[in-house]
């Protein structure tokens, strides 16, 4: 009967067994939170400086971006050695014949995997202090290029989840950092263009209104989109970041070429979310919106002009042609 990694360990009673405390990495503590902010913060702040009225000034976002990937980046090394380790741990299990040798590896084992994760959960940290310093800059949530960007430590914010690896999370670790507890609320809007800036501004102080409305009626809410990198998902993307709300990011599969857009609304609606919140967008996102209606799915509709209820302008226009 399959059985959990910690209840293996559990019916083997290794309670008689030391951990050697070593003069390594294993034994040190992890930074201090405070230390990372002020440090992280003052690097940042010398960096930007350094660009500004320069030949790199319009590199600027694009070298944040690799700033915070530098931590994502050694985050993701030290979960490849936990998952390693953990599978020698597995193996270890299945073969355990008793004998101080094999027991001397398997504390090895334990001690290598507890290290790492002791590594990973500092990375993480310092990734999502950078990810702060990047969205304050930039105003948009920091992404990694492939992948999700998941946060082991309760401490912090699982920021972005990818949806397939959503659906397909497999190792409990893994499994708890790409479920983020909550209830979801999907939000869709396409890309606009607008006749001035202060439209543009319009638009997304609607998103951000429309969203802290919705967050006030939803406990422990989990916003879930499409990801995009421009127009509406990345104003919705930044908001979350900027409330700490965790994500799922259901990106395109284009291996399914015209059908990708329907297949991930069937995912994000498979969520059973409790609100679909719709902004203008193309035949896709209108399809979105009639199946939500079909599986009885509220809909917080905003596909009027500038982010605003349809319903609301055409009483609007009613009442004008009236006049």
């Amino acid at each position: 009967m399959p059985t959990t990694l910690a209840a293996q360990l559990a019916a083997l009673e290794l309670g008689h067994l030391s951990i050697k405390a070593e003069t390594g990495t294993h034994c040190l503590a992890r930074p201090d939170p405070d230390a990372i902010d002020q440090t992280l913060a003052a690097v940042w702040s010398d960096l930007f400086a350094l660009f500004t009225d320069t030949i790199l000034e319009d590199q600027a976002e694009e070298l944040g971006w690799g700033f915070v990937n530098l931590f994502h980046r050694a985050a993701g090394k030290a979960s490849t050695r936990i998952d390693r380790a953990t599978d020698e741990i597995r193996l270890l299990l299945a073969t355990n014949d008793g004998s101080e040798i094999h027991t001397a590896e398997l504390e090895h084992q334990i001690e290598r995997a507890q290290a790492a994760d002791a590594e990973m959960l500092a990375l993480e940290n310092l990734r999502e202090t950078a990810a702060a310093l990047y969205l304050a800059e930039t105003g948009s949530s920091w992404k990694p290029a492939g992948g999700s960007r998941l946060s082991h430590d309760a401490l912090t914010t699982s920021a972005v989840v990818q949806g397939r690896e959503f659906l397909k999370a497999r190792a409990e670790g893994k499994r708890r950092a790409a479920m983020p507890k909550g209830t979801p609320v999907v939000f869709a809007g396409g890309r606009q263009s607008f006749s001035s800036a202060d439209d543009a501004k319009a638009y997304g102080d609607a998103i951000w209104r429309t969203l802290d409305r919705v967050r006030a009626n939803v406990a422990e809410m989990v916003l879930v989109h499409g990801g995009d990198s421009k127009g509406a998902d990345r104003l919705a993307a930044s908001w979350a970041e900027r409330h700490k709300v965790p994500q799922i990011s259901f990106s395109l599969d284009t291996r399914l070429g015209a059908r990708a857009g329907f297949r991930r609304n069937e995912q994000m609606l498979g969520l059973n979310p409790r609100y679909v919140v719709a902004f203008a967008g193309n035949g896709v996102l209108e399809r979105l919106v009639i199946q939500a209606k079909g599986q009885g799915i509220a809909i917080v509709d905003r596909r009027g002009p500038l982010g605003t209820n349809p319903k609301h302008n055409a009483i609007l226009q009613t009442a004008t042609a009236a006049a």
